[in-house]
């Protein structure tokens, strides 16, 4: 998994009127939780963008005022209205020690079921992941070339060694749905098929093609 290093200052005074002082100036209250003690600190909102505003999980080595720490990004709080940032929690994690954390999902490839008029269907952006941080991946890549219309990729496709999801094994994360264009191109085909084995096309022949795309509707 990435690393990020955030330095930041200790809180001296906690409470909503201190909270709000903070935020006043740019900076974001955050609590550390995790370890033996809780610690209250502050950070300036330009040093949390990175950490914040990305689809990347990171890491984070976290200085407060020299005090080293391990930990990740536990839950963040933004105004419901203008979407500032209002508080963070962060967790210490430890080296030995499983933390669940949601891991993005990345997708490589032109699955062969959208090139034939299929609709790529993605049900989980993100999947819930538990292992020891050492474990952990930057992302869930998964490969879609060979998809084809009507296959699926489940959980159960995607299990490693390393770490453990959270979610069912039939859980789908993504796939190619049928689409109607799809459908009457393979009858299009089906029908150019048949009609190149018999050599004689016929009106015949054609009405029975529009009759067919019309069921098809």
């Amino acid at each position: 998994m990435k690393s990020l290093a955030i330095s930041v200052k200790k809180r001296e005074n906690v409470g909503k009127s201190n909270s709000k002082a903070l935020r006043n100036q740019g900076k974001v209250p955050c609590v550390l939780y995790g370890g033996e003690k809780q610690v209250c600190f502050y950070a300036h909102v330009n040093d949390l963008r990175k950490l914040v505003y990305t689809p990347d999980v990171f890491l984070i080595d976290l200085d407060v005022e020299g005090t080293k720490t391990s930990c990740i990004l536990q839950d963040i709080q933004f105004h419901p209205v203008t979407d500032k940032i209002l508080h963070i929690d962060f967790l210490e994690v430890f080296a030995d020690k499983e933390v669940t954390v949601e891991i993005p999902v990345v997708l490589t490839g032109m699955a062969i079921g959208v090139r034939n008029g299929g609709n790529l269907l993605t049900r989980r952006n993100k999947i819930i992941t538990r292992a020891i941080p050492g474990n952990l991946p930057d992302a869930i890549e998964i490969d879609i070339s060979e998809l084809k219309i009507g296959m699926f990729i489940y959980i159960k496709d995607l299990k490693s060694d390393k770490y453990s999801f959270l979610a069912s094994d039939n859980s789908v994360v993504v796939g190619v749905k049928t689409a109607r264009a799809a459908i009457e191109e393979e009858v299009a085909e089906v029908e150019e098929g048949e009609e190149g084995e018999e050599g004689t096309p016929s009106e015949a022949s054609g009405d029975q093609s529009t009759d067919i795309a019309k069921e098809g509707k």
